[in-house]
């Protein structure tokens, strides 16, 4: 999608910072530039840094809805969803003005792939509205791929203070690289269902789970997903699909896979709209788990999620 497409009311800047008070001054800048003309703020960024803005704005950090995106935005795929579209959503007259912080040092290789793609989609979640998303980006902790990233998944870039135009700029692009091809573990449990097998589908990534480590309210974050990507497989994945589930790097990991095909990029990432029925359980998975990633080709679609004891 060129740049000429994107409607103008809608603003993406990635903030490149180095320090933490070149971070300070350029956010709570942004925020009071917001509060100044009676725009709605939100600020959703990584813990430490959340406090450093609280700090800096003082009292006209009064009011404001400030969320630490290390809890709320742990699973990239329920930021849009769960924070930028819901703070949206709910002041639909006039501009909104939202900092958003998705990646930050520390977040693994299995979710990076994952962010990149947020970031992206943001772009086509947003098309069309009156909103501001600002980006924050380390460029002294992060990798020089992702600040690469980051220029073709934001059409402007703020660096020492400036505002420019990216010339990378080409989110579509990012979304189809980091769909990645998904392989199970070696050592994976697998069971194959159709209609008559989702009760025993379920069962069988339960009795797994629990031998992997999970419990409790984990326990029932993994039947339920399970329960949701299943079904999704019968109904639009050609009737039939292949449940495997191992352990990686301390989470348990599960995985379905089927003949069926994602067409829309932000599924599971839109809210669904007043009435609607169905189409919300991609999004549930999304909800309930700490990540997702998923791969679609025309042969097929692999949605796996991640699960931390």
């Amino acid at each position: 999608m060129s740049m000429a497409s994107i409607n103008e009311t809608f603003k993406h800047p990635a903030l490149f910072y180095r320090t933490a008070q070149e971070y300070t001054d350029q956010t709570v800048s942004f925020v009071r530039e917001g509060l100044a003309v009676g725009e709605p703020v939100a600020v959703a960024v990584p813990g430490p840094n959340l406090e450093l803005i609280r700090s800096g704005l003082g009292s006209d950090a009064d009011g404001l809805l400030f969320l630490d995106m290390t809890d709320a935005g742990r699973n990239p795929g329920r930021i849009i969803p769960g924070v930028l579209r819901k703070f949206a959503d709910a002041h639909p007259k006039g501009r909104v003005r939202i900092i958003g912080e998705p990646i930050w040092a520390g977040r693994t290789a299995a979710e990076y792939p994952a962010c990149a793609q947020h970031e992206a989609l943001i772009n086509a979640a947003f098309e069309g509205r009156a909103v501001t998303i600002l980006c924050p980006y380390d460029e002294a902790r992060l990798d020089a791929d992702v600040l690469t990233d980051a220029r073709l998944t934001h059409p402007t870039v703020i660096s020492q203070g400036r505002e420019q135009a990216s010339d990378a700029y080409d989110w579509e692009a990012i979304v189809a690289r980091y769909n990645e091809v998904l392989q199970p573990a070696l050592d994976a449990a697998v069971f194959s269902f159709d209609a008559e097998e989702l009760s025993a589908a379920r069962t069988f990534a339960v009795r797994q789970a629990q031998r992997l480590g999970l419990d409790g309210t984990r326990l029932l974050d993994a039947e339920l997903a399970v329960a949701e990507l299943t079904t999704n497989s019968v109904i639009h994945g050609g009737g039939h699909g292949t449940l495997a589930i191992w352990s990686e790097a301390g989470q348990v990991v599960v995985e379905v896979r089927d003949a069926g095909r994602l067409l829309d990029p932000l599924a599971g990432r839109r809210p669904p709209e007043q009435g609607q029925l169905g189409g919300r359980g991609l999004m549930l998975v999304h909800y309930v788990t700490d990540l997702v990633r998923v791969h679609t080709t025309g042969d097929g679609t692999a949605v796996r999620f991640y699960l931390t004891p």
